[in-house]
């Protein structure tokens, strides 16, 4: 079983940056990917970006040079540094998590992951 819990979300001016964070409980988190997800009012869910067990990174095209996703072993952590923020990307960021075998199967699909955080809401200004 592992829990997330996302940190770092609030409301910033476009072109800002913010990271948020992604605390995982359970000793075998650093054996499985993790991703992150956004989703707007009225819209699916989307996919942003994705960090395999060993460090390999994927990335929707629109956030490509403006994100980077990262994760600590040491601190059980998974991040997002997002910066040139843009007001549509206002949405609720979620982290989510899953065993490295179901990871190979979609890494930008929501149904690979098992574990998902409860939600952080970033607000960006025009």
């Amino acid at each position: 079983q592992v829990q997330l819990v996302e940190s770092g979300g609030g409301l910033v001016q476009a072109g800002g940056s913010l990271r948020l964070s992604c605390a995982a409980s359970g000793r075998t988190f650093r054996t499985y990917a993790m991703g992150w997800f956004r989703q707007a009012p009225g819209q699916e869910r989307e996919f942003v970006a994705a960090i395999s067990s060993g460090g390999d990174t994927y990335y929707t095209d629109s956030v490509k040079g403006r994100f980077t996703i990262s994760r600590s072993a040491a601190k059980n952590t998974g991040y997002l540094q997002m910066n040139s923020l843009k007001p549509e990307e206002t949405a609720v960021y979620y982290c989510a998590a899953t065993p490295a075998a179901l990871y190979l199967s979609g890494p930008s699909t929501p149904g690979t992951y098992v574990y998902w955080g409860q939600g952080t809401q970033v607000t960006v200004s025009s």
